[in-house]
């Protein structure tokens, strides 16, 4: 099969090569997929720059966790009724050395969701990291339906992600974006207000919540904590998956006086409960007529580091996917 692998980590277009691999075979309880499109998160580009010094946890890396295309062999153990299905994977590359970027991925068969008819293979290979993270983020407290739910960062993937499956879950959704140019894409998730991040969010906050917020889903812990500390009713919850800095200073006493709870999620260590939750519900959005993410690139296997630099620079806003020949 034809392949992009890292045997090293650095820059993309150091490390990054493009060949051909030996087909793999699916073990007991897996099916192997051939792959149409191969969704590129940030995570994969970081574990490819070793952004947080793990360093190289297999001689040689397929990057990419997220994928969509059809199931065309079955291990022992999994139903030939498989066989043929249009399906999205995730966590192809979580604690296994080989994803997406290839013709073929083998997965556990836990890992892998039908693809509605009416979702392009595409949107597809998006939906898995920011999918689950967002459904993790929006329901680990505990069920939204008639609460109000501040979404940060309303317009990244995780942040669409949030605002749809909240809003798809009955919450009132009030969604902060950093530009003008994201309230729409925010506004088509489902959110039922937008706001642009700045000095005054709080108080315009209050002014649609005024009773405050009920649960809030974070993407930049550091910089928001005292705001979303203000903005938190007794009772409520944070949920952050990812920080502008590690080492965030938190305003302890005010959040116990309130009993606040605080959740720091990581999408590869989710129960297995929770992916197989989120998988049904993202699924359950679509079909509802969710429309999903915008794609901004479709980028050819053979130009991978085309691909893994503009999600490191974008150039516009919307997903980058690698198509399979």
């Amino acid at each position: 099969m034809k392949a992009a692998w890292y045997e090293k980590q650095g820059p993309a277009r150091e490390v990054l090569t493009v060949g051909e691999m030996p087909d793999p075979e699916p073990g007991p309880g897996e099916l192997r997929i051939r792959i149409a499109f191969s969704g590129v998160n940030p995570g994969d580009v970081k574990k490819r720059e070793d952004t947080f010094a793990v360093g190289m946890p297999y001689p040689r890396i397929i990057p990419h966790s997220d994928g969509a295309g059809h199931v065309d062999k079955v291990g022992p153990g999994v139903a030939p009724e498989w066989l043929g299905r249009r399906v999205w994977c995730f966590g192809a590359q979580s604690y296994r050395p080989f994803g997406t970027a290839a013709e073929f991925t083998v997965v556990p068969i836990e890992k892998v969701a039908p693809l509605p008819d009416s979702v392009s293979m595409e949107q597809g290979a998006c939906l898995g990291i920011p999918g689950i993270t967002a459904h993790r983020a929006v329901h680990v407290a505990g069920p939204v339906a008639g609460r109000t739910v501040l979404i940060q960062g309303a317009a990244g993937a995780v942040g669409i992600c949030a605002t749809q499956l909240a809003h798809f879950a009955g919450a009132f959704v009030i969604g902060t974006v950093r530009f003008a140019d994201d309230q729409a894409a925010a506004r088509a998730a489902g959110a039922n207000a937008v706001l642009i991040s700045d000095k005054d969010l709080v108080s315009r906050v209050k002014a649609i919540a005024p009773d405050g917020i009920d649960h809030i889903v974070e993407v930049a812990f550091a910089a928001n904590i005292d705001a979303d500390t203000e903005l938190l009713k007794p009772d409520a919850s944070i949920a952050s998956y990812a920080t502008n800095d590690p080492a965030p200073k938190i305003p302890f006493w005010q959040l116990v006086f309130k009993n606040n709870r605080l959740f720091f999620l990581g999408s590869d260590d989710f129960p297995p409960e929770a992916k197989a939750a989120a998988a049904r519900d993202l699924n359950a959005a679509l079909d509802d007529g969710w429309s999903g993410f915008e794609i901004a690139e479709r980028i050819p296997l053979s130009d991978i580091a085309k691909a893994h630099e503009l999600v490191e620079h974008p150039t516009r806003r919307g997903r980058i996917v690698v198509s399979i020949p």
